[in-house]
C-alpha cells in the first residue's frame, strides 16, 4: 500500500504572498500518499474472484444468507466498499457488518489485510480490484453480485494522495490521480446504478476530502480530483433522485488511521492543536456517518457534502 507524509501546518485560506519555497500542506489522512505508479497489468491472486469469461447472470442473483448481527437495521441489504481493506474503508466494513449488512470490499494490492478482515468478519467478501481499470471493476463487481446478490449501497472510498509542487507534477502523475480518485468512482457508480434504477432504490456514498472543498497547496492534482468527486456527487444526486437513489459525499479531515503510524506523539499533538475540537478524528466516526447515510432515516438527504474535520473547514 502507500505511505502518507504529513505537513504540520494548514493552508486553508489565502493569507498573502507565499515564500518561494512552499511547504506542502496536510494531505488527506484517510488515504495513502503514493508516488503515482502506473497501473500494473499483472496482479496478485485475489482473495475472491471469478473467471474472466464468466457470463453475467440473466436475472438478479438471490441474496446470500445474512451475517449474524444484533442489529437488524440492514434488512438483508448488501454494501460494496472500495478501498475496504484498511483505514476508513475497513472501519466502514466493520460498521456495516455490525448493522447486519452483507459486506463486499474491494482491495488493490494488500491481500494480507483483506484476508485479515475476512477472518475478523466471517462472511465478508474481499475481491481484488484496480478501480482505475474499467475491466478490473467489471470483473470485481460481477464477483460481488454473484456471491452476495444485488448491491444496495455503494461506498466509493478507494483513493490515492501525493504531495508535490504543481510545477513538478508529471502528466502521468496527474492522470493517475484522476484515474484512481475520480474515474474509479465513475466506474463503480456506472456498474451499481442499473440494478438500483430497476429496483427504484439505492444509496451511493463517495469519500472526498476537505481539500476537495478548499484546495490544498502542493496537492493540486489531489484537490482537483477530490473536487471533481464532489461535483459528481451533486450532479448524480439530481439525476438519480427520481429513481429513488440518494447520492451523498463525506469529506474527511485529519483522521487518525494506520497511515499516521510514522507520526510521533508530538506530531499528533501539533495536529490536534490546529484542530478546533482539539483532537484528531477517527475512522470509526467517519464510518458511523456513512452507515447513517445508507439507512432509511437518510432518505431525504441527497446531493450533500458532509465534513468530518473537527472544525478545520466550516
Amino acid at each position: 500500500m502507500y505511505n502518507d507524509e504529513f505537513e504540520l501546518t494548514f493552508d486553508l485560506a489565502d493569507a498573502g504572498p507565499k515564500t518561494e519555497q512552499r511547504r506542502p500542506t496536510l494531505p488527506e489522512p484517510e488515504e495513502a500518499a503514493v508516488a503515482a505508479p502506473p497501473v500494473q497489468e499483472t496482479r496478485e491472486t485475489p482473495v475472491s474472484a471469478v473467471p474472466e469469461n464468466t457470463p453475467a447472470p440473466e436475472r438478479e442473483p438471490e441474496p446470500a444468507a445474512e451475517p449474524q448481527s444484533t442489529a437488524p437495521a440492514a434488512k438483508g441489504r448488501t454494501v460494496l466498499i472500495s478501498g475496504g481493506d484498511r483505514g476508513i474503508g475497513a472501519a466502514a466494513a466493520r460498521a456495516f457488518y455490525a448493522a447486519g449488512f452483507r459486506v463486499a470490499v474491494f482491495y488493490h494490492t494488500n491481500a494480507e489485510a483483506a484476508a485479515a478482515l475476512q477472518k475478523e468478519l466471517p462472511g465478508v467478501l474481499a475481491v481484488q480490484c484496480d478501480v482505475a481499470s474499467r475491466a478490473s471493476c467489471e470483473l470485481a463487481f460481477r464477483a460481488a453480485e454473484q456471491a452476495l446478490g444485488r448491491v444496495d449501497v455503494l461506498v466509493s472510498n478507494a483513493g490515492i494522495a501525493q504531495q508535490k509542487l504543481f510545477t513538478d507534477i508529471t502528466p502521468e502523475e496527474w492522470q493517475r490521480m484522476l484515474d484512481v480518485n475520480l474515474t474509479g468512482a465513475f466506474n463503480l457508480c456506472q456498474l451499481a446504478l442499473p440494478g438500483m434504477i430497476r429496483r427504484k432504490a439505492g444509496r451511493i456514498l463517495t469519500v472526498s476530502s476537505m481539500w476537495g472543498q478548499t484546495g490544498g497547496s502542493c496537492e493540486v492534482h489531489y484537490s482537483a480530483a477530490k473536487a471533481g468527486l464532489i461535483g459528481l456527487t451533486k450532479a448524480l444526486a439530481k439525476e438519480e433522485g427520481p429513481s429513488g437513489i440518494t447520492v451523498n459525499c463525506v469529506a474527511p479531515g485529519v483522521i487518525d488511521t494506520d497511515m499516521m503510524a510514522s507520526f510521533t506523539a508530538e506530531d499528533k499533538a501539533a495536529l490536534a492543536e490546529e484542530t478546533p475540537v482539539g483532537r484528531l478524528g477517527t475512522a470509526e466516526e467517519v464510518a458511523k456517518l456513512l452507515l447513517y447515510l445508507a439507512g432509511e432515516d437518510a432518505g431525504y438527504i441527497t446531493g450533500q457534502v458532509f465534513g468530518v474535520n473537527g472544525g478545520l473547514v466550516i
